[in-house]
């Protein structure tokens, strides 16, 4: 989700209606975050600020490139952006993961209604660190699940989420003409996010427009830059599969979207930022949004499987058996795990706390990033779903290590159960499918 009204669901990196090319590498020049100086100690108290940071001075002004206007697309744009588009009401959210699938069939009329969910256990290696190895066997895994599911074919939107996926929130000075702004973004995305135009595909959205002090037009958009290759491999998959896409959303966008409703422009701007973090099986998707637009968005390499790992190096068996043990346990009580000690159960806990002090650590970094750039609000909350957010106390347990309130975020905040749909266990596992199906 971006403009949680006009969102980009990258419907242009379809085959047959690729953006003009854009530019290469959107993996953030991080630096390296700081070592925690104590187990306990709250590692952004006093690292991160609770207020707006102001806009960086302005600069010159964009140049207006001498390209030929494409009016073709300029007029599809145009459609996306209108509040008359044309909604999809029935839509099948599919989230391809690194260890399940997961689809959420919905029906956009009025309030969204889950009608559907389904997942299914992925074999291992298909999906490595976002990419797609093994495209003939996910082909046929998705055949497999839609077939099983009773899926509809047709009205998919599927997620992606990827390092080499960047989102950037620009403004663009002293250009009014919608012809010469494609220009002008192209022109800053490459400056912005330098790679090979051969080589990706780039969208963007028109988020607002004001003028400044000296009378000129500022146009703020939100530019989406995407691999070419990373993008075909998955549509190519799923067209093997038999499915119709309907659209390609961003799974920081859906994430957002399924955890709350936009803010209602009449309350003005917000000075607080929410904080969205959905933990994966080997990775979680990290978004940062002022309540009405995603501002930043990353993929941090830490799931709940680093868990698994850990906690099956201590008690020395796989990780497939020590997974069933982190479900069972609580870092907020006493409680013993069947088939453990006390004295094993406590090794356990304090092995996931020193864990989650990681992963606690690249929250702060990604935090801290997210606030160097002009015009980044303060911290308000961190909200976190996905299977893992369901172990006991881990919620509490990050607010103490960061120093921000952190909260589990409810999969079901936007949508209404149909009538052969329950509540089942692991929601937070369905929260970026239930996101991809919801149309605002």
């Amino acid at each position: 989700m971006v403009d949680w009204k006009k969102d980009v669901k990258l419907s242009d990196l379809l085959p047959g209606k690729s953006k003009a090319s854009g530019p290469k590498s959107v993996a953030d020049a991080e630096a390296k975050p700081e070592k925690a100086k104590g187990e306990r100690k709250p590692l952004l108290k006093r690292e991160l600020s609770f207020k707006r940071k102001p806009k960086a001075a302005k600069g010159p002004k964009e140049p207006k490139a001498a390209k030929e206007p494409r009016p073709k697309r300029q007029k599809q744009r145009k459609q996306r952006g209108s509040s008359s588009h044309k909604r999809v009401k029935r839509l099948v959210g599919l989230k391809i993961g690194a260890s399940q699938l997961a689809a959420a069939r919905v029906v956009n009329n009025g309030v969204p209604e889950l009608v559907q969910v389904a997942r299914v256990d992925l074999d291992a290696g298909l999906i490595v660190s976002g990419e797609l190895r093994e495209p003939e066997l996910l082909a046929e895994a998705l055949r497999t699940f839609f077939r099983d599911n009773g899926l509809p074919r047709q009205g998919v939107r599927l997620g992606i989420a990827n390092n080499r996926i960047g989102v950037r929130v620009l403004e663009i000075a002293g250009i009014s003409d919608p012809q010469q702004l494609e220009n002008a973004v192209r022109f800053r995305a490459q400056e912005v996010l330098p790679i090979p135009l051969d080589e990706a595909v780039l969208d963007y959205q028109v988020l607002g427009r004001r003028t400044d002090e000296e009378g000129n037009p500022v146009t703020r958009i939100l530019l989406v830059v995407a691999y070419r290759e990373l993008i075909d491999r998955y549509v190519a998959a799923c067209k093997k599969a038999g499915l119709r896409l309907a659209g390609i959303d961003l799974e920081a966008f859906a994430l957002l979207r399924a955890l709350g409703e936009p803010r209602p422009e009449a309350d003005g701007p917000s000075e607080a930022a929410i904080v969205a973090v959905s933990i994966g099986h080997e990775r979680s998707t990290f978004a940062v949004s002022d309540g009405r637009v995603c501002e930043f968005t990353r993929v941090l390499e830490w799931g709940g499987n680093t868990l698994d790992v850990a906690i099956a190096r201590e008690l020395n068996v796989a990780p497939s058996e020590a997974a069933p043990v982190k479900r069972a346990l609580s870092l907020a009580g006493e409680d013993v795990p069947e088939g453990l000690t006390p004295e094993q159960a406590q090794v356990v806990r304090d092995t996931v706390r020193r864990q989650l002090q990681n992963f606690a650590r690249e929250l702060v970094s990604s935090l801290q990033f997210y606030q160097n750039q002009p015009g980044s609000l303060g911290i308000g909350e961190i909200v976190i779903t996905g299977g893992s957010a369901h172990l006991g106390g881990l919620a509490e347990e990050l607010q103490k290590l960061i120093g921000v309130r952190v909260s589990v975020g409810d999969p079901l905040a936007r949508v209404k159960l149909g009538r052969k749909v329950k509540e089942t266990e692991q929601l937070g596992s369905l929260t970026v499918a239930i996101g991809l199906g919801i149309e605002d």
